[in-house]
């Protein structure tokens, strides 16, 4: 795995990147053969509180994890378990449905053991169950109209058509406060 490591309000001190390595690294146990990735770590100081933002894009998965506590260390902990339990999740529910050669189950290891602490999942095909569906007509709007949209009904996030290029997209409210917009690619 290649790493990149960068800092924001942060010095990335060689300690702190070894220290992220290492952890990250311990991730490479979980595969049959070492992924070919390169690891996108943020590091972050927002007030008093240290961030970590990982992001492991694979061919077909995409680890993510974004954790912030007090101290730097005990942040980078968190997001490995986050990471860890990101893997056993794709391992258990998702790899139950693809089962030809060449899908993910082929890319983890068959012995994954379960975490101290965490609870077993018992197989049942309601786990993903679909309780509700909405069905409405996307009007066309700008992002600007869409996030008013969204705040007015009270929701975290909302899906309009793009009044630009008519595609369907998505503004969300992120963790800070601000806002976010979901395009697909040209």
């Amino acid at each position: 795995m290649n790493y990149n490591i960068r800092g924001e309000n942060i010095e990335v001190t060689p300690a702190l990147r070894d220290y992220v390595e290492k952890k990250v690294g311990k991730l490479e146990r979980y595969f049959d053969t070492t992924p070919v990735a390169d690891v996108n770590v943020k590091l972050s100081v927002i007030n008093s509180q240290q961030a970590i933002e990982v992001t492991i894009p694979m061919p077909q998965l995409l680890l993510r994890g974004e954790e912030s506590h007090s101290d730097m260390y005990a942040a980078i902990d968190k997001v490995i378990e986050k990471l860890e339990r990101q893997i056993r999740k794709h391992k258990t529910k998702v790899n139950r449905k693809f089962r030809q050669e060449g899908s993910l189950k082929y890319m983890f290891k068959n012995e994954l053991e379960p975490l101290e602490g965490e609870p077993q999942e018992v197989e049942s095909d309601d786990e993903l169950e679909v309780v509700r569906t909405k069905r409405f007509n996307l009007k066309p709007m700008d992002a600007e109209e869409a996030i008013l949209q969204m705040d007015m009904l009270g929701h975290n996030f909302f899906v309009f058509s793009n009044a630009e290029g008519g595609d369907t997209s998505v503004v969300y409210r992120r963790k800070d406060g601000k806002y976010g917009l979901i395009e697909p690619e040209a």
